[in-house]
């Protein structure tokens, strides 16, 4: 289990081993590993939950302080995560079984955490994005919707690229593709639910 939780910060250095570490889906690989995912899928969704425009005007409701905050990042983030998680991973495992992978769907949802780690390191932003907004993070219109707003969410989204980087360096070693082959999975496994929340939007 230890070697789990070191390969947890190890994947931001050398994706490819801790990867290619995943191609053992042994019980006992399985179980080692479970930890580190909990947490990091944890830790993922409450960045998610952060990032959204919900966060944004909590405190435009008088029923919210910031213990109330606190406690709906935590419960939402871990609901977000596991929701992504679940579903995300799902949609990615029917991909790659389309695109003739053999792997399982438990393993798949794991290469999705340990790319998922960027995200988690995203949480760095959020002292110093208190430090300089304070409560206006929470409130519709603040101080932090100017240029260092924008600033913030620009590196927002370079954390969001590394994951998906990751995550396509993850599908090639765990698969043996190629680059086309992997970037392609990733593509339609990411258009998919986009396709499908327009259409459930325009009905």
């Amino acid at each position: 289990m230890r070697d789990w939780w070191i390969r947890t910060v190890l994947v931001l250095q050398a994706p490819r081993a801790v990867f290619a570490a995943l191609r053992d889906d042994s019980p006992e690989a399985v179980s080692d590993r479970s930890e580190p995912v909990l947490l990091i899928i944890w830790l993922a969704g409450i960045a998610g939950v952060l990032a959204t425009s919900t966060a944004g005007h909590l405190l435009d409701d008088n029923d919210y302080d910031g213990l109330l905050i606190a406690v709906w990042t935590f419960i939402a983030g871990g609901m977000y995560g596991a929701a992504t998680y679940w579903v995300f991973g799902g949609i990615l495992q029917v991909v790659l079984t389309r695109l003739g992978s053999l792997g399982t769907y438990r393993r798949t949802r794991h290469l999705l955490a340990f790319a998922s780690v960027p995200i988690v390191l995203s949480l760095v932003l959020w002292p110093v994005k208190l430090s300089l907004y304070g409560a206006a993070l929470f409130h519709r219109g603040g101080a932090d919707s100017g240029t260092g707003g924008e600033v913030f969410a620009l590196l927002q989204l370079a954390f969001l690229a590394w994951a998906a980087g990751l995550l396509v360096i993850g599908i090639r070693v765990v698969h043996g593709w190629t680059w086309e082959r992997a970037i392609g999975a990733l593509a339609i496994a990411v258009v998919v639910p986009v396709v499908l929340g327009v259409a459930l939007t325009s009905v």
